[in-house]
């Protein structure tokens, strides 16, 4: 008699935790493994500082595929919280609208700036750049020169530490999908609903999400103690180390906990949800020396968080807000108690994220946390936007590999490491953002994980998890090529 199917789930994230989930609900043996010593969640995790409670990045609930929301209600038992959105993005000390308003915008740029930016607008569609090379070439030809320079350069280059002519021209054709020029407009003259058909709903311009009530960490806890109800075991603190393929068709994974000791996991099949770039030397057999090269040359942008504590309600109510100002280091600013007031345990008080973008272990990633803390404080007033007798406290998170880059070259990249692992490694499946190398939302993480679990349950590969576009929908009729690219980060346009 055979033994029953076992799967380790690498990383407890949403593609992870999803996984295990709906294998675990199927009747298949899970373990997932965490590196994180404490939370579950991923980038999606909610982290805790004196109670005050805050997501690393902000993270609404609201997909295009009903199925994922549904699942959303299924774990949480709980439920959601249905929250107001309010962005702005912050340019020449004056707030924004977004979506854009034509009377806020034009009283904020003034008439002769708000002239230029339709003059621009209209020169780039009466004679657009017929083959875009790189994101500046992009969004000029979809906005204009003077819309581009105000709304989306600073910002994108803060998020990616380069400039917007070197990341790739499909970035912003994936993340802007479906929003114009004159469909912001036309927004702010009828809002539409999140409550109409999914797929008509632009997920840029939403007026309301849904959010748990102490952030989406509350959703990820409910589904480790679902997967471990149904007799599958979440494992903290456990870094994989090693994936080898073992006579027979089987697979050991290893992972070392926080001692150093190394634990031993024999199962059928891997979902890995890990960073490609650290996922492809630790196979065994080896990979070829070239995919290892490719591999090896996958970058990311990393990201931290400060989050600081004010004993008044704030100066702003907005969920969050981005940051067009070239002198401040500081990218976008949350509000947490915008997200959900219990966010914030004292009354009187606000929680502000400011997020940090940079590359681990530079500067800034080394700074120390009270000297992060000092400058965090420092720009909030500089900005205008806090008091400084108001700041009381802060604490930092880092987060490591938050952003997988898409620059030149790096489709060919995954392409190789895809092809090569699909030949010499079945049982090995890849899910989630950095398990894809594909920079995407938790929904379509979330359904990439659904997919290989259901291919998983029916013994055969009935689903192409690479088909999954960046609204979370499945698209068969159509073959995604192994280096298509998917959904990319949001741009300072796109809240």
């Amino acid at each position: 008699m055979n033994d029953p199917l076992s799967v380790v789930c690498i990383g407890a994230g949403p593609a992870g935790l999803t996984a295990g989930y709906v294998l675990g609900r199927g009747g298949i043996r899970v373990t997932v493994l965490e590196q994180d010593p404490h939370y579950v969640g991923g980038i999606s995790r909610t982290e805790t500082y004196k109670g005050f409670a805050f997501d690393i990045g902000g993270h609404r609930f609201f997909s295009k595929s009903d199925e994922i929301e549904a699942l959303w209600d299924e774990i949480l038992d709980e439920g959601f919280l249905e929250r107001p959105r309010k962005s702005r993005i912050y340019y020449k000390r004056a707030l924004f609208d977004y979506p854009l308003r034509a009377a806020d915008a034009l009283s904020k740029l003034g008439v002769v700036e708000a002239a230029r930016c339709v003059a621009s607008y209209l020169r780039a569609r009466l004679r657009p750049n017929p083959s875009p090379r790189n994101f500046e070439e992009w969004v000029t030809n979809q906005f204009g020169r003077r819309l581009f320079e105000i709304f989306f350069r600073t910002y994108t280059e803060k998020v990616w530490g380069m400039a917007c002519r070197d990341i790739s021209a499909d970035w912003a054709a994936q993340r802007i999908k479906g929003l114009s020029l004159g469909k912001a407009i036309w927004h702010a003259l009828r809002p539409q609903s999140s409550r109409r058909p999914r797929g008509q709903v632009i997920k840029t311009l939403i007026d309301r999400f849904r959010y748990p009530r102490r952030g989406p960490g509350m959703l990820w806890e409910a589904a480790a103690r679902k997967v471990e109800a149904m007799g599958g075991q979440v494992l903290m603190g456990r870094r994989v180390c090693a994936l080898e393929r073992l006579d027979g068709g089987r697979w050991r994974v290893s992972a070392c906990d926080q001692q150093g000791r190394t634990h031993d996991f024999i199962c059928d099949h891997v979902i890995s949800s890990m960073p490609m770039r650290d996922l492809a030397p630790i196979v065994t057999p080896p990979l070829p020396p070239a995919v290892l090269a490719a591999a090896g040359e996958l970058r990311y942008r990393d990201f931290l968080v400060v989050a600081l504590i004010l004993k008044n309600e704030g100066l702003f109510d907005d969920n969050w807000i981005y940051i067009h100002d070239p002198d401040v280091q500081v990218g976008r600013i949350q509000n947490f108690k915008s997200w959900s007031p219990d966010m914030v345990p004292l009354p009187g008080h606000a929680c502000y994220g400011l997020e940090y973008f940079c590359f681990e272990h530079d500067s800034l990633w080394r700074m120390p946390d009270a000297d992060l803390v000092a400058l965090a404080t420092d720009e909030l007033v500089r900005l205008g936007l806090a008091r400084p007798e108001d700041i009381l406290d802060g604490a930092v998170v880092r987060q490591p590999k938050a952003y997988p880059i898409y620059d030149d070259g790096y489709q060919a990249r995954v392409a190789a490491i895809r092809t090569a692992l699909d030949a010499t490694c079945p049982g090995l499946h890849l899910v989630g953002r950095n398990g894809m190398h594909r920079y995407n939302n938790q929904d379509h993480a979330m359904m990439t994980a659904i997919l290989v679990a259901r291919n998983i349950l029916a013994g055969q590969a009935l689903y192409d998890a690479w088909k999954v576009n960046q609204d979370a929908e499945y698209h068969e009729e159509t073959r995604q090529a192994p280096d298509q690219p998917a959904a990319a980060p949001e741009l300072a346009l796109a809240g």
